[in-house]
C-alpha cells in the first residue's frame, strides 16, 4: 500500500473537499516507492494464435496389464498457442500531487501542438486525453494511456534531471 496517495485521500476526506478528477483516475494507477518515485503499471494481455493441431476426443482403452485394447482417437482442428504470455509493464510516472488540472491542461496543449489532441483544453483527465497520451506514447514504444515520466519530460512538462559533471 502506498502512503502518499493514501495520505492525500485522507487529507481530502478530512478537509471536506474532493480529490480532483484528474488525480482520482491516477491514484489507483500509481504506486510510490521508498524513494518517493511513483510508478504506473500497465497490464499486457496474453496473445494467442490458432495453429493446426490435434485434440483427443476418445481416450485409449487399456487392459489390466497395460496393453492397448483400443487406441485413442484424435481429431484435427485449430488449437490455441500462446504467442506472448500475460505480463505487466511498470514505468515511472508523475506522482498524483503533480497531476493538477493546470498540469493536465498543459499536457493537453502540448499534445495539441503536436497534433495528437484535438478536443477542448479543459484540464480533465478524460477519455480524449487518455487516447492522445496512448497514441503519443505508443509511437515511442509504450502502449499505455497512463502518462509516463519520460513522456512528461519529453513534452517539457516536468523538469529534466541533469547529471552533474565534476571539473577537476
Amino acid at each position: 500500500m502506498t502512503r502518499i496517495p493514501a495520505l492525500l485521500c485522507a487529507f481530502a476526506l478530512l478537509s471536506g473537499c474532493d480529490v480532483p478528477p484528474s488525480q482520482e483516475a491516477q491514484l489507483a494507477e500509481t504506486q510510490t516507492d521508498l524513494n518517493g518515485s511513483c510508478w504506473a503499471t500497465e497490464s499486457l494481455p496474453a496473445i494467442y494464435e490458432q495453429v493446426p493441431g490435434e485434440i483427443q476426443v476418445v481416450q485409449a482403452e487399456l487392459a489390466e496389464d497395460g496393453t492397448v485394447i483400443r487406441p485413442p482417437i484424435y481429431r484435427k482442428t485449430n488449437v490455441p498457442r500462446v504467442v506472448r504470455p500475460r505480463s505487466s509493464l511498470q514505468f515511472e510516472a508523475p506522482c498524483p500531487p503533480v497531476l493538477t488540472p493546470e498540469f493536465i491542461a498543459s499536457l493537453q496543449r502540448a499534445l495539441s501542438a503536436r497534433a495528437y489532441y484535438s478536443d477542448t483544453i479543459n484540464g480533465a483527465w478524460d477519455q480524449a486525453t487518455r487516447a492522445a497520451v496512448r497514441l503519443y506514447q505508443s509511437e515511442r514504444g509504450l502502449n499505455s494511456d497512463k502518462l509516463s515520466l519520460e513522456t512528461a519530460r519529453a513534452l517539457g512538462l516536468v523538469a529534466v534531471v541533469l547529471e552533474e559533471t565534476q571539473n577537476e
